[in-house]
């Protein structure tokens, strides 16, 4: 058993306790994959992170990233509550301004934003393109409602596997009780348009049974992914914001811009709760 720092964040906030949470594990080169996926299902958060020295070059630290059930190639809340936890804990980016993250998933820029915010590169969709009949069908069914109710339904794939569906109101995405046993290992997102006075402009929530989670509370891959649709298909405009956690009681809000060569940012605020020591 060795002793490691640790680091619990509540992350896409700037308010303990109403953001996503995520534990992160310093040092954990000396971790076995079985110790690192055990960790992850004892703390029962959505992700569990482990910092690790990098193996490419180009990059300043290497994370691998747990649900209590399996391993991810890539997650966003994890990109932006890690490079939070190893800056603070001394980490030094090669490159001024920006922070290199390696993943399974590959090299992930980190970027402060406004000052006090991080924000990610999204990365590349594995899969793209609008969902077959079978799997629009069974999402109506999963999610309860009639199929004429979903207004599109996207992959957004970025690595966990995210399929999207738009509804036409926050309303109705603040009203879905799903039925978790039907959605059968897809990990399905939801959006919708906010009123006008509302400060966000989309609404946001993210089922993803299959890890371990029935509903994650706010969720930097699935808005990543949502942005290069949307943006894509002139739903949503260059910039806007998007809130999600709002029927978990949280408030999250992910800050979304795509800049000058393409590139999307998906950002947000992240702030530490618990920092000490964890014996594995």
């Amino acid at each position: 058993m060795s002793s490691h720092r640790f680091t619990q964040l509540d992350v896409f906030t700037n308010r303990a306790l109403k953001g996503n949470p995520l534990a992160v594990v310093h040092g954990a080169q000396d971790l076995s994959d079985a110790q690192m996926q055990a960790f992850a299902r004892w703390t029962n958060l959505s992700e569990t992170t482990f910092l690790l020295p990098p193996t490419d070059a180009a990059a300043d630290y290497r994370v691998r990233i747990f649900t209590p059930a399996r391993e991810l190639p890539f997650a966003g809340h994890p990109t932006l509550g890690s490079c939070h936890a190893w800056l603070s804990a001394g980490g030094r980016p090669k490159s001024t301004g920006m922070t290199v993250q390696q993943c399974a998933a590959g090299l992930v820029r980190v970027r402060r934003d406004d000052g006090t915010r991080l924000a990610f590169a999204a990365p590349p969709l594995q899969r793209s393109g609008e969902a077959d009949a079978a799997t629009r069908a069974q999402i109506a069914r999963a999610l309860r409602i009639e199929p004429a109710e979903m207004k599109a339904v996207q992959w957004v794939d970025n690595g966990p596997g995210w399929v999207a569906v738009l509804l036409e109101s926050r309303d109705a995405v603040l009203a879905l009780q799903p039925d978790f046993a039907a959605m059968q290992g897809l990990e399905v997102g939801v959006v919708a348009p906010c009123p006008p006075d509302h400060e966000a402009q989309f609404e946001v929530r993210a089922f993803v049974p299959g890890a371990g989670v029935a509903e994650d509370p706010v969720t930097g891959s699935l808005n990543a992914g949502l942005a290069q649709w949307l943006i894509g298909a002139g739903i949503a405009p260059p910039r806007y914001v998007a809130a999600q956690g709002t029927a978990m009681g949280r408030v999250g809000r992910v800050f979304v811009e795509r800049d000058g060569d393409g590139t999307i940012w998906i950002g947000g605020g992240s702030v530490v709760v618990v920092d000490g020591q964890v014996s594995l």
